[in-house]
């Protein structure tokens, strides 16, 4: 990438810390500035990187920066991101995109009009790990995929996170929250999908906050459902089942597997850019794949510690920045995260009625990221 793109950070939040520590890895990227509505934090988070403390609005007029990165909470999202492309610059979101296909369309339509590059994470699905399942996939090794099951769940976030009161609102949960990493790394092994259908529920209406903090000891209103049992259509043919719940204690189920007509593959966690993968032949026989050379599966985080992991948060900004020389298409672009969006929300929406939904979007698979790939966007 010849030319350096300005970044700012609109958030000052938990999450930008991760942008701000690992965008110095990638070429033609430069974070300037960081904003938040709470000066304090904005500041404080500038401070610790060397880079400016602004407000909102400022962070928009700033002439210095080509992209701003949204890192606010869900529920604005939209607005944010609308206000970044309404002031010229070309935006980037964390997870989930938006919150209904409503408003990615109409993002859509504005970064359209002003040429504009608008995408989002997650972009784990660029790992190492899951770059290699997609080669494996790819190259017939399992016959055709025909079907999966993919499992997130858990006993919920009111154990571990000190004021996890949005988590159990409508625009969260554990489909809107964690399934964009399933979904979306699932659109990237086999494609887009066709249709969706899903049963939901709540195990409770309140939550008791156990976690320590402020809020230890209150008390959650629940108002979205937190168990989702979907079933996917790929326009591939494949049939994939998904699992999300905040209400298991404990499970035995892999994280994504897929099953082909020669053989399976154990997906890791798509929550990270690493994990073990496992492939078995046509007689089940389990076979432990050795990692290949991929930059993105590169430990790179706690590498002495008891939980090392490769962390290469950003790839997928830096990815959608050189797509604008490249003039390939971004494989975090907006079209993988509006039809992410569709997936997710429709099988919140046949949840309540009952019915199979056909999707309104598609998209194209993202391409491949192999190692040359990946190592042409770091330093």
């Amino acid at each position: 990438m010849a030319k350096t793109f300005g970044v700012g950070i609109m958030g000052a939040g938990n999450i930008s810390s991760a942008y701000l520590k690992l965008a110095p890895l990638f070429k033609g990227l430069e974070v300037r500035a960081v904003a938040d509505i709470i000066p304090e934090a904005a500041k404080k988070r500038a401070d610790e990187f060397g880079v400016a403390a602004q407000t909102p609005n400022e962070l928009l007029k700033n002439s210095e920066l080509d992209v701003i990165v949204n890192l606010t909470i869900p529920a604005t999202h939209y607005s944010v991101s609308m206000d970044i492309v309404s002031a010229g610059k070309h935006a980037y979101s964390e997870k989930p995109f938006v919150l209904t296909l409503e408003e990615g369309m109409a993002l859509k339509k504005a970064a359209d009009d002003r040429s504009l590059k608008v995408g989002s994470a997650p972009d784990t699905f660029l790992g190492g790990a899951h770059q290699q399942a997609r080669e494996i996939i790819d190259s017939g090794k399992l016959g055709k995929i025909m079907s999966g099951t993919t499992h997130v769940m858990s006993r919920g976030m009111e154990h571990w996170h000190p004021n996890p009161d949005f988590f159990f609102q409508v625009g969260a949960g554990p489909i809107l929250d964690i399934g964009p990493y399933y979904v979306t790394d699932l659109i990237h092994l086999l494609g887009p999908v066709k249709r969706v259908s899903a049963f939901t529920n709540m195990a409770r209406t309140e939550r008791e906050v156990t976690a320590e903090g402020p809020y230890k000891g209150t008390r959650i209103k629940v108002g979205t459902p937190t168990t989702i049992h979907g079933v996917m259509e790929f326009h591939s043919g494949a049939i994939v089942t998904i699992g999300a719940s905040w209400d298991v204690a404990s499970h035995g189920h892999h994280n994504i597997e897929l099953y082909g007509t020669d053989g399976s593959i154990y997906v890791p966690d798509p929550n990270f850019f690493g994990g073990d993968l496992v492939t078995t032949n046509i007689e089940g026989t389990k076979t432990p794949v050795t990692p290949w050379d991929h930059p993105f599966g590169v430990i790179n985080q706690d590498a002495g510690g008891t939980n090392p992991r490769a962390n290469y948060r950003t790839a997928g900004l830096a990815d959608m920045m050189a797509s604008i020389e490249g003039g390939y298409k971004a494989r975090c672009g907006l079209d993988v995260a509006l039809h992410a969006v569709d997936v997710m929300t429709s099988l919140l929406k046949a949840g309540e009625s009952g019915q199979v939904l056909t999707l309104s979007t598609t998209c194209e698979r993202p391409l491949a990221l192999n190692a040359a790939d990946a190592r042409a966007l770091l330093k």
